[in-house]
């Protein structure tokens, strides 16, 4: 039976005997109490055959009870002659173990369960055997753990995935390899690599020293000087040509930098060194007393310290400077000898190039001429009868009102006298737009805004408008937002509500917007005369003009369809026209839109009032010419206004305290006297005042500039000719944002 089956079998064949001791004492114990009874019993001779009859019973039992206890003694026997002999094969195998772990060359150690100390050889004993620790069974693997670390020199080395190295403190290494058995024990292998490690540090040494001794052999062969200096300042590497070049003997290792650089007449140079004005200096060149000029060069080392090399340039330098005199003597010679021949190639190429650019001005001038002269002769055509009407028509109604005797009639003739002149206005700014236009004067100034602040104010121009001519506008607002110039995408809303009103005899104009993907639609529809499919690009063309409107109307130029695409043409923005004859037109302008949401800081335009009555403000005007003086004072005046106007600055303090005098807007003209703009004149009274007045600069300067500073300075701008109704509304504005703040 193997020695494993009898050690297993040994605590059953244990309980097995202690089972059987205690059975046959009970046996014993009936047998006694049998014959103690039988013994008491003789003495009564009417139960002598009941006694005798119990008794011949009592001996089966005993006898059966005996025959079992033997076959129990002898089962015992068995069962201690199988446990003596898994005893004696547990003894064999525990010395065959031991001499196991004894013949193992490394030190050896075992421990149970408990992780407590079982077994050890002798070569595990002998680590301990130079120091006062004694190693015992049922010492725990924390205490030899540490009882190991207090003779260990350093930390060990190793990853998690190697065998860690233990530097001992005499001088030896111990690999340790720890691995756990299958009763949940531990066993650890202590290896002696001190000769592994030995052998590995001759080997790195070995390799040191050879590769120190092939880097001096290539430092030595450098052409240049070279100094290794560490980070605590002393000369580590260094060749015979830095000691050639600072005239120094063999000097000894382990020396500092700048006392060794202090014994020759070379500058030091570090990377710390700096020129006089403070500038890192990583090179210079050095002057010696033998006249040889050297280059001195500094790097710094990852690991601290630096490197120095000294290059002697003296050649190369007087190289250099002979090829430069040589190249002056021949650029001297090559210039005197191609002087007189470069004088008169100039002079040809200049009658050349003159002559070109003659041409080429006058075949400009000729093109700009035929276009001027093409461009005048359409514009005279146009123009003539249309600007001589209202002239004419004003001319008539001015005389007839120095004749009239009767005060009544005389505001229908001023009317009239106001309308033609309208007229007139409206025909010389069309045509300064067209010109501005055609001119590239005018610049677009993209920005984002909000869709409802322009659409607001265009229906609330427009449906007055409409409703004197018998119309109606409807309009649909919006909330989105959009980027483009506002200014000029009114300019081209404003054209199309116009040309609505004007082509629509009877019905309705609708204004409003769609969201197509990123793009906006804004459309004017209307239930006018329609446009035919072959005139839908023709109207886009300059002085043309549609043949079916209302008789009572002016006909116009025909600019305004040709502004739109031209203002459309800065912006970017596509334009696009759907018409049937008879039944109406929609003409839609293609903007990109904005995703973010619009912010309103103030009420719709369609809650606030039109116009807000005028009534009592005051109102300084600032303006050099003293025409529009009076007539800006005569206009507000007749709206209730409180006027104080000025010439210039010091004419206004001469007037009022421009400190503390109460006024509610100042109007001021952009070009001012002496080189002085309306932006600086207001920006200076306003910094003498506790609270800004608020602004509105009239100029006839249409730049982006302008506009961005305007706006950037908090202002509103309008730009001349300036209409009455205009002015009303933006001044009842600025009144109504003030009185909110």
């Amino acid at each position: 039976m193997p020695s494993d089956d009898l050690a297993s079998h040994a605590p059953e064949c244990a309980t097995r005997l202690a089972q059987l001791q205690r059975e046959n004492h009970k046996l014993k114990r009936i047998n006694a109490a049998l014959i103690e009874r039988l013994e008491s019993g003789a003495a009564r001779p009417d139960d002598a055959f009941a006694a005798f009859q119990h008794s011949v019973v009592l001996a089966e039992q005993v006898r059966e009870r005996t025959d079992a206890l033997n076959q129990a003694l002898i089962d015992l026997k068995a069962s201690h002659l199988l446990l003596s002999d898994a005893h004696q094969r547990a003894e064999t195998a525990h010395l065959r173990l031991v001499d196991a772990i004894e013949s193992i060359s490394d030190a050896f150690v075992l421990f149970d369960h408990d992780l407590r100390v079982v077994l050890f050889n002798r070569r595990f004993k002998a680590l301990w055997a130079n120091s006062r620790l004694r190693m015992s069974s049922g010492m725990h693997l924390m205490e030899v753990k540490r009882l190991m670390h207090s003779l260990l020199r350093e930390e060990p080395r190793g990853s998690l995935d190697e065998q860690p190295l233990y530097r001992l403190r005499n001088e030896r290494w111990l690999q340790v390899s720890e691995r756990p058995t299958r009763d949940g024990g531990r066993v650890m292998l202590f290896t002696d690599v001190t000769r592994v490690k030995q052998r590995e540090t001759r080997r790195r040494e070995q390799a040191l020293a050879q590769k120190s001794y092939l880097l001096q052999r290539a430092v030595d062969n450098l052409s240049q000087g070279l100094a290794m200096v560490n980070a605590e300042g002393v000369l580590e590497l260094w060749n015979r040509r830095f000691l050639e070049l600072s005239g120094l003997a063999p000097i000894a290792s382990q020396r500092l930098f700048a006392e060794v650089i202090g014994d020759s007449e070379l500058a030091l140079l570090t990377p710390e060194s700096r020129d006089s004005v403070g500038n890192v200096l990583q090179e210079l060149e050095q002057r010696l007393f033998d006249g040889r000029l050297l280059e001195i060069r500094t790097h710094p080392l990852p690991a601290g310290g630096f490197v120095n090399t000294f290059t002697d340039i003296t050649e190369r330098y007087a190289q250099a400077e002979a090829l430069h005199q040589a190249y002056q003597h021949l650029e001297a010679r090559v210039h005197e000898r191609t002087a007189e021949l470069t004088s008169l190639n100039r002079q040809l190429l200049g009658e050349i190039d003159q002559r070109r650019r003659v041409e080429a001005c006058l075949r400009e001038a000729k093109a700009e001429a035929d276009r001027a002269n093409l461009s005048k002769t359409k514009f005279l055509a146009a123009v003539s009868h249309d600007l001589l009407q209202p002239l004419n028509a004003a001319r008539l109604f001015t005389s007839a009102l120095l004749e009239q005797r009767e005060p009544g009639l005389q505001p229908n003739l001023v009317r009239n006298v106001s309308n033609s002149l309208d007229g007139v206005e409206n025909l010389l700014g069309t045509l300064v737009d067209i010109s501005k236009l055609d001119a590239g004067v005018i610049k677009a100034d993209i920005a984002s805004f909000a869709l409802r602040d322009l659409l607001d104010t265009l229906a609330a121009e427009h449906a007055q408008v409409a409703l004197s001519e018998g119309l109606r506008l409807d309009y649909i607002p919006t909330r989105l937002r959009v980027r483009s110039d506002i200014q000029l995408l009114a300019r081209i809303l404003r054209n199309l509500l116009s040309n609505a009103i004007r082509y629509t005899p009877h019905g309705r104009i609708l204004l409003g917007c769609r969201r197509r993907g990123r793009k906006v639609w804004i459309e004017v529809w209307d239930t006018g005369v329609g446009i035919a499919a072959d005139k839908c690009v023709e109207v886009f063309q300059e002085f043309k003009r549609g043949e079916a409107q209302r008789p009572d109307q002016d006909r116009g130029l025909g600019l305004g369809l040709a502004i739109v695409e031209k203002i459309a043409g800065i912006l970017g923005h596509a334009v696009h026209l759907r018409s049937v004859p008879g039944k109406g037109s929609v003409f839609s302008v293609e903007v990109p839109r904005c995703r973010r949401a619009p912010r309103r800081s103030a009420l719709p335009a369609a809650e606030m009032p039109l116009v807000q009555p005028l009534e009592g403000a005051r109102i300084w005007v600032l303006d050099n010419d003293a025409a529009i003086c009076a007539g800006m004072s005569s206009l507000l005046q007749q709206w209730g206004c409180q006027v104080v106007t000025a010439l210039s600055e010091a004419d206004l303090e001469r007037q009022v305290a421009l400190e503390r005098a109460k006024v509610d807007l100042l109007i001021a003209d952009y070009h001012l006297d002496d080189q002085r703009t309306g932006v600086d004149a207001v920006t200076a009274i306003n910094a003498r005042r506790h609270r800004p007045i608020p602004v509105l600069m009239i100029t006839a300067n249409y730049s982006n500039e302008l506009k961005q500073q305007v706006r950037e300075l908090g202002h509103t701008l309008m730009h001349k000719p300036v209409r009455p109704m205009k002015l009303k509304m933006a001044m009842s504005h600025l009144l109504s944002v003030a009185g909110a703040r």
